[in-house]
């Protein structure tokens, strides 16, 4: 096994019996990120900074003061702030912004000593479900099962082939409608969305405020609830950050459910969902049974209407904060024509900066804000989410420890397969995450299995706000028993 490709936990144990350096294992994954180009997962390489902080990891070690991200390289997605360091939110219109500042979540990371190999490619500004919205182009899944490139999924698209691939051993991610949890399961690796406000917002380039949540994007449950650990915690610089203790994750690891009640929602059980996912369920369901836990069938009713309450929310959101991209403060500037005035500036920088799909969700979040329509759509929507959020409290309430779904309607599709579809078909491959975000709970995708034509496919858990403790020790159960192994053959 080469270095690169050691899961969190076998680093972190080997490098402080001194079984290698931080140095030896970060030069791994620059290796292996130098040979992946055809991947395209990297938008932004950092070697110099991570053999600096590699370096400083091992003084760390050496001296006995070393967390457990102690020398942990990582890829961070390009939605995160980085000193010094280009963060574009892989849009145009941000083309050679460099912040002067660190967001909240790898400040900590740093702080925890881990290593940042890069900036990750993502779908432009996280409005994508197969990362094909990049300025950077697309990122191309390392799965392959035929001559077809095929997406990683969206937005963390970067995140998941990174870590698919054995670039790094780690990396960051966003969810906003499940921009974490769907690649993780299109790349076979496990992706974690936190409750919203476990993890800090500050400088992570906004989407939709009151959805978006940063979480991990790992190869084992047991990495995930380790790097969690990291990014957790509270932050008076984001307002909407919980003032919580952060447990430990990885002590939570128990393996013990018995006496845990698993739900299974009937409305879940939708039209056109492959057989090989249908049966991926019933197997996860069995597997949760034989461990001990009560599966119990539950109700969410108003999951049919998450989708479109989704896509009025998070577009009006994204509107709203997209408005400060206008060409006069950061970022790309249209240049004027003779006689153009600031509108003209406005209107040339959007159109030359956005992308087709940013633009799409603009105009789409515009339109429901507007006078008249605001009550009709963007206020019934609000109201639909909440209806969401009550379908979730009730079910928790009489007792339901953590919920079990499907976590995609499909594999991994094509790139380009979808291009002259409607919208809305892309937009279906949120159909079981979105309403983790309308309510705002931790959700996880769990690699349980492969169908017919040898693709990874995930199962996914919600739990209970702020109990991704139990939650992470439900889908280590889950993950031993399903005992996935796959790895993609390696073709780049």
């Amino acid at each position: 096994m080469t270095l690169n490709s050691l899961t969190i936990a076998a680093a972190r144990d080997a490098m402080r019996k001194g079984e290698f350096t931080a140095v030896e294992l970060t030069e791994a994954c620059l290796g292996a990120i130098d040979a992946a180009d055809a991947l395209n997962a990297f938008a932004h390489k950092t070697p110099e900074i991570a053999l600096e902080r590699a370096r400083e990891a091992d003084a760390r070690l050496k001296a006995g003061d070393a967390p457990d991200m102690c020398g942990i390289p990582l890829g961070i997605k390009d939605l995160f702030c980085t000193e010094g360091v280009a963060t574009q939110a892989a849009s145009k219109i941000l083309q050679g912004f460099k912040p002067e500042y660190e967001s909240t979540v790898t400040s900590q990371l740093r702080a925890s000593g881990a290593v940042m190999l890069g900036k990750l490619n993502m779908d432009e500004f996280a409005m994508g479900s197969s990362n094909e919205t990049a300025c950077y182009g697309d990122v191309v899944n390392p799965w392959k099962v035929d001559d077809r490139k095929l997406t990683p999924g969206g937005s963390s698209g970067g995140s998941a082939a990174a870590v698919a691939a054995d670039l790094c051993l780690g990396a960051t991610g966003t969810d906003t409608g499940g921009s974490i949890r769907q690649p993780a399961a299109f790349t076979g690796i496990v992706g974690m969305k936190p409750t919203y406000g476990r993890c800090s917002r500050w400088g992570v380039v906004a989407f939709a405020s009151s959805l978006d949540q940063a979480g991990p994007m790992t190869r084992t449950v047991r990495d995930a609830a380790i790097m969690l650990g990291a990014m957790a915690g509270h932050d008076a610089k984001d307002s909407t950050s919980a003032d919580l203790a952060v447990p430990d994750f990885e002590a939570a690891l128990t393996g013990d459910i018995k006496g845990r009640k698993i739900g299974i929602p009937r409305e879940y059980r939708m039209e056109g969902t492959p057989e090989a996912i249908e049966k991926l369920w019933a197997e996860g369901t069995e597997m949760l049974r034989d461990a001990g836990a009560e599966i119990v069938d539950i109700s969410l009713p108003h999951t049919k209407y998450a989708l479109p309450a989704y896509y009025v929310i998070a577009p009006a959101e994204a509107s709203s904060n997209l408005a400060r991209y206008d060409g006069v403060r950061y970022g790309h500037r249209a240049t004027l024509n003779a006689g153009d005035g600031i509108t003209e500036m406005y209107e040339n920088t959007r159109a030359q900066g956005f992308g087709p799909e940013v633009q799409r969700r603009v105009m789409i979040g515009t339109y429901v804000l507007s006078a008249g329509f605001y009550d009709a759509y963007y206020n019934r929507a609000r109201k639909v989410r909440a209806l969401i959020k009550r379908d979730f409290d009730e079910v928790f309430a009489a007792g339901v420890d953590a919920i079990l779904t499907p976590a995609t309607p499909s594999p991994a599709f094509g790139l380009g397969e979808m291009a002259d579809a409607d919208p809305v078909e892309m937009y279906l491959n949120d159909v079981f995450t979105v309403t983790v975000n309308l309510a705002g709970l931790p959700g996880i995708a769990v690699p349980t299995g492969l169908d017919s034509k040898g693709l990874p496919l995930g199962l996914q858990l919600i739990g209970k706000p702020w109990g991704e403790a139990d939650l992470l020790n439900t889908a280590y159960v889950l993950e031993n028993a399903a005992g996935f192994v796959s790895k993609p053959s390696k073709w780049w």
